[in-house]
């Protein structure tokens, strides 16, 4: 039996994690697939062979986009031959919205026998800055698997074809080590309070994240004499300007490669960037605090020529659309800010018993185990109709 051909496109580390888990899940279920893919590290090990690492290439805003113009380009000119070349079975979209739709239209105009899959798709039921953007996702589409309801409902009213499989984090998380093993592995006592301190997956966060998080902490770090730091690290690239930060707020903090699972399971607390950790911080009972920022030229451009706006920005409070976790956006992410809330939320049990009431709330919606298989079927399913 031929092997069925499929390539998978995504970029940014959440990307990359989710497409991994996806591969995984396709080389359960079929008996001979080949798989190429724009991914990172986490693709390629679990079976798939990269035409270029984008795990790196992201951004969110406008200014910040730039420096990324040009890296993108010269990827997308290189799928576009390898597309000519060696057409594939099947084509998956995952997230990265601006490059995947750009390889979406072009296989329309020039390989319209191709189904195209989108998987987690972006977030345009929740904001965004055109309508033709929606449009776009729809167009290019052959059958989107939804992660949420209320993405499914929206991009069905929007004329998709949709199936909604859950999210795939509720996998994920049933292989993430207990709290006490996970704290057992990092060496951490009974009498320490464990912080996750999650900065960056982006380059643009280390600038406009990373400073009040790191105060913050620091006037944690003098209120609480038990605590210590936890930081995963999501790409080694990051790991100079992590370190030069620790060193400049003196923290009591260890940075961790490669253990991004047990520091997740074993914090008291975290304070997070907004983004896919917020999911699986949620899916562990660990109460949290999100900020989000970007440049303040990008933000103004938002809200004053785009009249941008989103009832939240968390995945968390998305969900429900209700404030599970407190989320601080823009100017609002003080460090005072930050530091009070993370307080209330180590000492105060009733903010902490309030959040993770949310959080069981929150985990109805994300559907039952299994996520990336039923994914993984729809996937194989297409290509065994179209054949």
């Amino acid at each position: 039996m031929k092997a069925a051909r499929i390539f998978i496109s995504t970029g940014e580390v959440s990307g990359d994690l989710q497409g991994a888990l996806l591969v995984e899940a396709l080389k359960r279920q079929a008996q001979a697939v080949e798989i190429m893919a724009l991914g990172g590290t986490r693709m390629a090990e679990a079976g798939a062979r990269l035409l270029a690492n984008t795990s790196g290439i992201g951004s969110v805003g406008l200014w910040e986009s730039v420096p990324f113009l040009l890296p993108t380009l010269r990827i997308q000119q290189q799928v576009k031959q390898f597309l000519r070349e060696q057409p594939p079975d099947l084509v998956v979209l995952i997230d990265y919205m601006g490059p995947n739709l750009g390889i979406g239209s072009f296989l329309r105009r020039h390989f319209p026998q191709i189904p195209i899959v989108y998987y987690i798709a972006p977030q345009a039921w929740v904001w965004s800055l055109s309508p033709k953007d929606t449009e776009r996702i729809v167009k290019v589409t052959d059958r989107l698997l939804a992660i949420f309801p209320a993405e499914a409902r929206y991009f069905e009213q929007h004329g998709a074809q949709v199936r909604w499989v859950g999210h795939p984090l509720i996998d994920r998380i049933g292989r993430f080590p207990s709290r006490t093993e996970a704290r057992m592995r990092l060496g951490i006592d009974d009498q320490q309070q464990a912080i996750a301190l999650i900065p960056a997956s982006r380059r643009q966060e280390l600038k406009y994240l990373m400073p009040p998080i790191f105060k913050a902490a620091q006037q944690l770090q003098a209120q609480l004499p038990n605590a210590h730091f936890w930081i995963p690290l999501s790409l080694e690239r990051y790991r100079p300007a992590i370190e030069k930060a620790i060193a400049q707020f003196q923290l009591k903090a260890t940075l961790v490669a490669q253990q991004t699972p047990e520091v997740l399971a074993a914090a008291d607390l975290a304070i997070t960037k907004s983004g896919t950790v917020n999911l699986e911080l949620a899916l562990l009972n660990v109460p949290q605090v999100v900020l989000y920022r970007v440049s303040p030229l990008t933000y103004w451009i938002g809200k004053r020529v785009f009249n941008f706006s989103i009832p939240f920005m968390s995945p968390p409070n998305l969900v429900q659309m209700q404030a599970i976790v407190p989320e601080f956006l823009q100017e609002q992410a003080t460090p005072e800010a930050i530091f009070t809330s993370a307080l209330d939320l180590l000492q105060n049990p009733q903010s902490r018993e309030a959040m993770q009431a949310g959080y069981h709330q929150m985990r109805q919606a994300l559907g039952e185990p299994g996520v990336c298989d039923r994914a993984a079927q729809e996937i194989l399913q297409l290509i065994e109709g179209d054949r």
